[in-house]
């Protein structure tokens, strides 16, 4: 990974706000380190933590995307002893300087307590690839060194902030070179904005070396010998979207890789080890439809697993619809299925990347992300929950 950071575009931003949006923009049109509004990154000017808003994106947010909070009050959030998810965001829009702005990232409190004035947040491809691997700590830890802080999974938000507020707060961070969060993603940050984004891109440059190096290349370029025609799609979409309740707009992803992946025997046990991410779990539901020749089996048998899932996790939660959010297509490939076009290009970005990682562990061990009860935490979590509940 190489840096994309140019001095002449960076000498047209005179504040730290604009170079924040500069540098953020930086990482988010690197599809490899943030998908469709992942990561998030903030500045401190003065009293306040300027921190990314929810409902944009990296890769097109402006000044106005970065809503300010008091930051000495996010910083005493950090020690409190537990405070639910919904409240912490009632608390942080009555932290926020413009009551207009949009609400602040659910990691803003985390942001606040790292003790530096640029601090970046990605989901990298290579770094959680890595951690999605059975021995990968130990292979992280011994990449980077002491010097990088390893943290293992728990839920973003409040618990999260919490959680790295007691492991850090007695650590000299003018010796740390960044912070790794187990199946989750990656953080840098500095008093430089320049610095803070080419640490992030020299933590996931080290990762894509390591990977490079051990994970060969052994796709056969074969052609499927599988032929999808029209009344096999047309079955499958009018069937997705009876369970799901509306049209759905399919896409196909057919690439050379995502052949090679769909014939691999053991699919359904790499699935039952989490997504890339957890915060893909929204977009991707916790695995894929797996469909061989007969549409009507491979559907019943992922509503039977989905209901099995809920059934076992759920507590007082509303259960979502019983369609899948993609299918993997045995000896051809994978299909999404999106509400409209852009939700369906979104997941297939999602899917896309996804198979690239879950291809490269089969040589490291194997895929191993997150426990079933992570997942369905995250894709029931409360915030979410409480739309469903007023709706």
């Amino acid at each position: 990974m190489k840096s994309t950071f140019i001095e002449e575009d960076a000498l047209k931003h005179k504040t730290d706000l604009s170079m924040r949006v500069y540098t953020s923009q930086l990482l988010g049109k690197d599809m490899s380190l943030v998908l469709h509004g992942g990561g998030n990154t903030s500045v401190k000017i003065d009293k306040y933590l300027y921190v990314k808003g929810s409902g944009w994106n990296l890769d097109t947010i402006e000044e106005e995307g970065f809503p300010a909070v008091d930051l000495e009050l996010f910083k005493s959030m950090a020690k409190l002893d537990h405070i639910s998810d919904t409240d912490m965001v009632s608390q942080q829009r009555d932290a926020l300087k413009d009551k207009s702005s949009p609400n602040p990232s659910i990691e803003a409190i985390l942001h606040a307590i790292i003790p530096f004035k640029f601090v970046d947040h990605t989901h990298a491809d290579a770094v959680v690839t890595i951690s999605n691997t059975p021995h990968g700590k130990k292979v992280l830890e011994e990449l980077y060194g002491k010097n990088m802080i390893i943290v293992d999974y728990v839920m973003p938000g409040f618990v999260l902030a919490k959680k790295i507020y007691d492991q850090t707060k007695d650590i000299d961070f003018s010796k740390v070179d960044g912070m790794i969060l187990l199946n989750h993603g990656v953080f840098s940050f500095d008093d430089d904005a320049k610095k803070s984004y080419e640490k992030m891109i020299n933590i996931v440059d080290k990762a894509e070396k390591y990977l490079a190096k051990n994970v060969p290349v052994k796709l056969s370029f074969s052609k499927s010998s599988k032929d999808i025609d029209d009344s096999f799609k047309d079955e499958l979409k009018k069937s997705v979207e009876s369970l799901k309740g509306c049209d759905v707009v399919m896409r196909f992803g057919s690439s050379v890789l995502a052949y090679e992946f769909s014939k691999l025997e053991n699919l359904d046990d790499i699935f039952k080890n989490g997504p890339l991410t957890p915060e893909h779990v929204i977009r991707t539901k916790p695995f894929p439809a797996i469909i061989d020749t007969n549409i009507k089996k491979a559907l019943d048998e992922f509503t039977l697993r989905y209901k099995n899932y809920f059934k076992k996790y759920a507590k007082d939660e509303i259960m979502l619809d019983l369609a899948p959010r993609y299918a993997i297509i045995k000896d051809l490939g994978f299909v999404v299925f999106g509400k409209d076009k852009k939700e369906s290009d979104i997941i297939f970005d999602i899917v896309s990347h996804t198979i690239n990682a879950m291809s490269k562990t089969q040589s490291l061990g194997g895929w191993k992300s997150l426990s079933p009860k992570d997942i369905f935490d995250m894709e029931y979590w409360e915030l979410e929950q409480a739309k469903l509940k007023k709706a």
